[in-house]
């Protein structure tokens, strides 16, 4: 899988109407840093750093943090 697939996972998921407005703003934050010009492992550390606090958040419900956990697998599989 490649960023810009990860990308398009994350938007699909700011399109659910399901998904809370903070969580939709995390994923912004995270987008950015994913289009940011720095080293892979820097950029994916950052962004699962920011999607560990997004999933720890008690107001998620348990299908958004499903989600995220998804998102986490795929950074996590980027060489």
């Amino acid at each position: 899988m490649t960023v810009s697939e990860i990308l398009e996972v994350i938007k699909s998921l700011q399109d659910d109407t399901t998904v809370a407005k903070n969580v939709k703003l995390k994923l912004d934050k995270i987008k950015e840093i994913l289009s940011e010009n720095k080293e892979m492992s820097i950029k994916v550390n950052k962004a699962l750093q920011e999607l560990e606090f997004t999933s720890e958040d008690v107001n998620v419900d348990q299908y958004t943090r499903g989600q995220i956990w998804n998102i986490v697998s795929l950074l996590e599989g980027l060489p």
